[in-house]
């Protein structure tokens, strides 16, 4: 590299600095949102499944889960089950807060992912992707572990 193109390098970097950008490499780090303990309860006949999974944020501030999709469904909606004394339904939900340095479970009898319309068949023991996207621009390419009913039990 020619002595002119090191010095533009060098400057175009701490200019960079300055105004609050990092170059990509110094960027990458480590995701502030991770996805464990994710599968899918599978149900026969092409009825909608649902997926479950645990969220954890390391980072400094809450960070909200504002969109799902899916390349094996053709959709992916965030619910949750509602209790009313006796009866239960589920509403569908616009984002879910991950607490700074905590975590939420999205899991039976509360929030899931109500997954339609798969675009391939799929049967307990695959796997299926999921990608969320969060409030801070964040977005993670899950997998999720399809089991059958009594394998949820």
């Amino acid at each position: 590299m020619s002595i002119k193109k090191k010095t533009f390098a060098a400057l175009a970097c701490t200019l960079a600095l300055s105004f609050g950008f990092a170059p990509a490499a110094q960027a990458a780090g480590a995701q502030a949102i991770s996805v464990k303990d994710a599968w899918v309860r599978w149900l026969p006949n092409n009825l909608p499944a649902a997926g479950y999974a645990t969220l954890v944020n390391a980072s400094d501030k809450p960070v909200d889960l504002v969109d799902i999709s899916s390349s094996d469904y053709g959709d992916a909606m965030l619910h949750q089950t509602v209790s009313n004394g006796s009866s239960q339904k589920m509403v569908m939900v616009d984002r879910l807060t991950v607490p700074a340095h905590g975590q939420v479970a999205i899991a039976p009898g509360g929030y899931h992912v109500m997954l339609e319309d798969a675009k391939r068949k799929i049967a307990p023991g695959d796997t299926v992707r999921l990608k969320l996207k969060f409030s801070d621009g964040e977005t993670l390419d899950a997998p999720f572990a399809v089991k059958s009913p009594a394998q949820t039990k």
